[in-house]
């Protein structure tokens, strides 16, 4: 059965049997400072409210994982994510899709990453987790914004500097040491598919990262003229071919990345940018400069990306001609804003199949499911 097809099938299954009875589930209720910009869009006095998502269980073919089994355990599937405030409510959205679709579930271990700092303490953010997941298995790490802080430079947007984004950088040393493999994702995206086949990627040596690649894109627009003028900077994509990726999503190999000490290669340009200014866009240059050319390539179907719009407008985008497995809207619209301003693209309509909010219609079009906006 395609994939397309299971997730109409799946909806249509929780629209009938299991959204009757999330509506009278309990919430919680937390006060969270409110931040501008991409964010929540709440009242300032407002509470922000999630429902408890509904729970799934194993198939008969997953793994067995003990009770109590440590986060080491090899049947474990690790996803890391960011966890603040301002992208809380896309968080979940996209926990409730990873789970909704998922094999199996139970098996899927999720790393929070949570900033010292974040308005809302890392304490609070985990209550919230636990709250609206309560048999989730996750962990939330602190961030410590001082690693980076320094290293960041001006971009073309405000949010694209928030110290946060550059924590994909840390997971080597971030996660346990045993954990030698994690799936990245940013927390505006949405999975329509089961996240075990991406987990399955191989990644051939010596690839370190896995990721959907764009060759049509035009590279050089990534880097200002100072860096393509510079003989010696522009010299580190001589022996390549390098493509665009997005690095929202990412399979990335740990055991390969702490040995090679990836994070520092990625540092070390951040702190040429500092000097020279060879790029406009936060921490996505710098991994270009490392890893492009040098790319484990997943099908595009991984990387629905761009749905946020420009850097600069976030006007409406209609998804690539193809296959769909991961939605993400990369860019400056973000749908949980455009909803809540009564202004939303169409596909923001599949986002909200999976809002947990519950200062605002829960599902802006139900009867709809995926098939008006996901083309066949």
């Amino acid at each position: 059965m395609g994939f397309r097809r299971r997730s109409v099938e799946l909806l249509f299954v929780f629209w009938v049997v299991l959204w009757p009875f999330c509506l009278g589930i309990r919430s919680i209720n937390s006060r969270l400072p409110v931040g501008g910009g991409d964010g929540f869009g709440f009242s300032m006095y407002g509470a922000s409210e999630f429902v408890e998502a509904p729970q799934y269980r194993n198939g008969n073919d997953c793994p067995a994982i003990k009770p109590y089994a440590s986060l080491c355990d090899p049947s474990f599937v690790h996803i890391a994510m960011t966890l603040d405030s301002e992208y809380l409510r896309g968080s979940l959205a996209a926990v409730y899709s990873i789970n909704h679709h998922a094999s199996c579930p139970e098996n899927i271990f999720f790393h929070f990453i949570a900033a010292e700092f974040d308005p809302a303490s890392p304490r609070l953010l985990n209550q919230i987790v636990r709250s609206t997941f309560p048999s989730l298995k996750f962990k939330v790490h602190i961030f410590r914004e001082d690693k980076v802080i320094n290293l960041i430079s001006s971009s073309i947007r405000e949010a694209l500097e928030n110290p946060l984004n550059f924590a994909r950088i840390y997971l080597g040393e971030m996660l346990d040491s045993c954990i030698d493999r994690v799936i990245y994702l940013d927390s505006d995206i949405i999975v329509v598919d089961d996240i075990q086949e991406l987990w399955n990627t191989k990644l051939t040596n010596p690839a370190v990262i896995g990721a959907p690649e764009y060759c049509h894109a035009n590279f050089t627009n990534y880097f200002t003229p100072a860096f393509w003028s510079d003989p010696v900077l522009s010299r580190v994509f001589k022996s390549r071919k390098p493509c665009y990726f997005n690095t929202g999503v990412m399979v990335m190999d740990l055991e390969r990345w702490r040995k090679g000490n990836y994070k520092k290669m990625i540092e070390n340009w951040m702190e040429i940018q500092k000097k020279l200014r060879i790029y406009e866009l936060g921490s996505l240059p710098p991994f270009l400069l490392v890893f492009a050319g040098n790319v484990e390539p997943i099908h595009h179907r991984w990387n629905q990306h761009g749905l946020g719009g420009d850097n600069v407008r976030g006007s409406c985008r209609p998804i690539h001609p193809g296959p769909v497995s991961l939605l993400h809207w990369s860019g400056k619209g973000k749908p949980w804003a455009r909803l809540d301003s009564g202004n939303p693209c169409p596909i923001d309509r599949v986002w909200a199949s999976f809002d947990l909010f519950k200062g605002k219609s829960l599902v802006a079009a139900p009867s709809m499911g995926y098939s008006s906006y996901l083309k066949q």
